[in-house]
Order: structure tokens, then C-alpha cells, then sequence
């Protein structure tokens, strides 16, 4: 089921879908594949909104959909893609033959990713699989009603939840596949992702992905 998606470091992450490949937070890339038909930036901080590896993984058929806020600082990048598309929290769409939903991505008390700046998470329908990719957010209501079959959320604590408040979101999302991100490197450590799966509950299937 999941053996289409990959994750580099941190929210890095890609899924291969019969529409392409499909890049999100492009993040430490370690070569210059140049065959991104999609690329979903959740916010606009340096871990996740990284224009050097947009340029490793942009070609001139690439569209980029980036929350609402960031389009100005995006369009700095428009001279390496086709187009940037602007979104917003709660939408469902189709682009180019992707369907997908954005989720709202915020701290619910910790300062760093205020509910205002509108940035996002994403639920993607892929080859018949809803994946939801959290982005930087703590459980909050938005994130819990989410329905989806597998579930990448940030386990990394100190600017989301950490790995007990992942697991416990997790369980009541009840996807069929769950993966942490977000620890191992800029923040958090490895035990983080398996403290989460010890709290995952079954029959939800945690996979660590992470390199």
C-alpha cells in the first residue's frame, strides 16, 4: 500500500501516482531528478519551503501549490516551473488530475505555526488511497476529523505534537497505515518514531520510513 511513497527528512516526502511524481516540502535532496509533476509546500519555513531543492526536483511541466499567504514569496521560484497555484485551508480540488483536500496546519498553543497564516496540510486521493500528509500542526479539531487510509504526521514535539499526541491523533483518524515525520534530524530523535508506534493502537500499521 505504501510502497509508492518515500520520505527523505523531516515533511520531505514523495509519492509516486500514475500522474507523476509528486513531491511535498522538498527537503535535503540528495541528487537533481528534475521530474516533479507536482510540488505541495505546506508552509514557508527554510525545512519545508527550500528553493534550492525545488530546483533539484522542478522541470518546466511542474506545478506548485503553496498556501495563499505564500504566494509572493513563491513566485520568486516561477522562473523553474510551469505555474503556482494559491490555496487555502478546508478547500477540495483537482489540478492536472490530482484530487486533493487541504487541512488546516496550526499550533494550538506553541507560537511557531499561528492558525492566521492559513498554511496547510494535504489529503491526496492516489491510486485509489487517501493519504493525508499533516504538515506542522499539533491535534487539533481539523486534523482529528480527517478521513484517510494512511496518515503521515510530525512526531517530533517542540513545533508540533510529539510522538505520544501523534499517536493518540492517529488513533482516532484509525487510517490503515500510519508513518511518522518530522524528527531525526532538525528536530527530534530517532526513538521518537518508536515511541509513536508503541502508542499506535491496532489495528492501525505503523511504518518507519524515515531515513
Amino acid at each position: 500500500m505504501t510502497e509508492n511513497i518515500t520520505v527523505n527528512e523531516q515533511n520531505s516526502i514523495q509519492i509516486k501516482d500514475s500522474q507523476g511524481m509528486i513531491y511535498i516540502d522538498p527537503f535535503r535532496i540528495q541528487n537533481h531528478p528534475k521530474d516533479a509533476a507536482y510540488i505541495f509546500i505546506t508552509h514557508d519555513h527554510y525545512d519545508h519551503f527550500s528553493p534550492e531543492d525545488i530546483e533539484k526536483v522542478a522541470c518546466e511541466k511542474t506545478i506548485m501549490i503553496v498556501p495563499e499567504k505564500m504566494e509572493k514569496k513563491a513566485q520568486k521560484e516561477a522562473g523553474m516551473i510551469s505555474r503556482i497555484v494559491t490555496v487555502k485551508p478546508g478547500m477540495q480540488t483537482e489540478i492536472g488530475g490530482i484530487k486533493f483536500e487541504t487541512v488546516a496546519a496550526y499550533n494550538r498553543l506553541k507560537p511557531f505555526h499561528p492558525k492566521s497564516a492559513g498554511w496547510v496540510g494535504y489529503i491526496f486521493l492516489t491510486d485509489g488511497k487517501g493519504v493525508y500528509v499533516a504538515g506542522d500542526t499539533d491535534a487539533t479539531e481539523e486534523a482529528a476529523a480527517v478521513k484517510c487510509d494512511i496518515a503521515l504526521v510530525p512526531v517530533g514535539g517542540t513545533y508540533t505534537m510529539d510522538a505520544k499526541k501523534a499517536a493518540e491523533l492517529v488513533n482516532k483518524i484509525n487510517p490503515e497505515v500510519a508513518i511518522p515525520v518530522h524528527y531525526g534530524s532538525v528536530v527530534g530523535s530517532p526513538k521518537d518514531g518508536a515511541e509513536f508506534a508503541e502508542n499506535v493502537k491496532a489495528p492501525v500499521r505503523v511504518e518507519i520510513k524515515i531515513r
